[in-house]
């Protein structure tokens, strides 16, 4: 009986949030809701316009930062293993890499916006 329960409850909830997550957004429309966003350009404008490199240039630096990041989440079950000087110098090593590569990318104003 409990389940049964617990199934109709969780199905009604379901059912409300899906439909109010269909309705509410066609209540408060507007002419820039219904417009397509195109990265900030407008979309019916020309597609020849000029990219910045240093946009891809954070990009690209933003996801090998976060990928090398990832690359640090297992450490705190990886402590427990029998080989910690290993593990404690690998992981050592990643954080050196990842300190230097900061370095070097502040040293050549990568990761300033502005253009001098």
């Amino acid at each position: 009986m409990n389940m049964i329960l617990i199934l109709l409850t969780n199905t009604s909830i379901m059912m409300i949030l899906v439909t109010m997550a269909f309705w509410l957004p066609q209540l408060y429309s507007s002419q820039e809701k219904l417009s397509p966003y195109e990265c900030g350009f407008d979309p019916m404008g020309s597609a020849r316009l000029p990219f910045s490199m240093k946009f891809f240039m954070v990009a690209i630096t933003f996801l090998l930062f976060d990928l090398e990041i990832a690359l640090l989440l297992p450490l705190p079950w990886a402590s427990q293993t029998n080989y910690l000087n290993l593990m404690a110098l690998t992981a050592l090593a990643l954080i050196s890499i990842l300190a230097l590569g900061l370095a070097y990318e502040w040293y050549q104003k990568g990761l300033e916006w502005n253009e001098y």
